[in-house]
């Protein structure tokens, strides 16, 4: 827990315990900043955790709030079995459901998931040979990254199943013509993937832009794939990640604060 979750936790609200409401700053916080970053897609996505201590409740954001509207005491908890658990004006967008409950019900290992539609990640989902190896954003990830074949803009249960399956034991998972999605261990892991994703494929967009992509050397890319694989190692949370999430909240607080309540 940081010391600006320390700080905002000395008013925690009673409805909540210190654990969740941690989490859902967290979670609020990543809106925010995905507000700031323009990875929006008017209110066609969605970001979740966890509850801490459970095993089939998450948070995610309520139907009807862009990015930058979202708090910590906003957000919507439900159920695996996609139980809607606290009050929503207009509920939740039913694909939350669909994917994320899916993926928690499946992965006990993830307790976060962000799911975008941006136009980058969206347009290297839509290419055949999908994050290409040609820069180190996307090299570091390559061991991590996986792939599922567009299924429609509705996911019903046979399809989510497959979505599941194709995510396997992966953090990344490019949703062909559809966007992309991270599952990390804690919503700062997922965050730092999908901004590493969202990075390699703003390079790959614009290096197939600009002409003739230089090769890298075999050896080269073997060994960086090896460090990716360290960076984000499966048996704890990536230090990496960790120290990244912190300078993410940092920003947030000095930028927009009003998601802690």
């Amino acid at each position: 827990m940081s010391v600006n979750d320390l700080q905002h936790l000395k008013s925690v609200p009673e409805q909540f315990s210190p654990e969740e409401w941690a989490a859902r700053l967290d979670l609020a916080a990543a809106y925010r900043l995905a507000g700031q970053f323009g990875w929006h897609d008017l209110l066609g996505t969605h970001f979740s955790v966890r509850v801490p201590g459970t095993t089939n409740q998450y948070l995610v954001n309520p139907f009807g709030l862009f990015f930058e509207e979202i708090t910590a005491s906003s957000l919507v908890k439900i159920d695996t079995d996609g139980n809607v658990l606290s009050a929503s004006e207009h509920g939740v967008n039913p694909a939350a459901d669909e994917i994320h409950g899916g993926i928690y019900a499946a992965r006990p290992d993830v307790n976060a998931i962000m799911h975008l539609h941006s136009v980058a990640g969206t347009g290297v989902a839509t290419q055949k040979g999908g994050l290409l190896p040609i820069s180190q954003n996307a090299i570091l990830l390559q061991v991590r990254t996986r792939y599922y074949d567009y299924g429609g803009s509705g996911i019903d249960s046979k399809e989510c199943a497959k979505l599941v399956a194709a995510l396997g034991d992966g953090s990344v998972l490019f949703l062909r013509n559809h966007g992309t999605l991270s599952a990390g261990r804690t919503i700062g892991e997922a965050f730092a993937l999908i901004a590493r994703i969202e990075r390699a494929c703003q390079i790959q967009l614009a290096a197939q832009a600009g002409g003739e992509i230089a090769p890298i050397d075999p050896d080269v890319l073997a060994r960086t794939i090896e460090r990716g694989k360290r960076i984000y190692a499966d048996n704890s949370w990536s230090p990496h990640a960790r120290v990244e999430w912190a300078a993410f909240r940092r920003k947030i607080d000095r930028d927009d604060p009003g998601y802690a309540v």
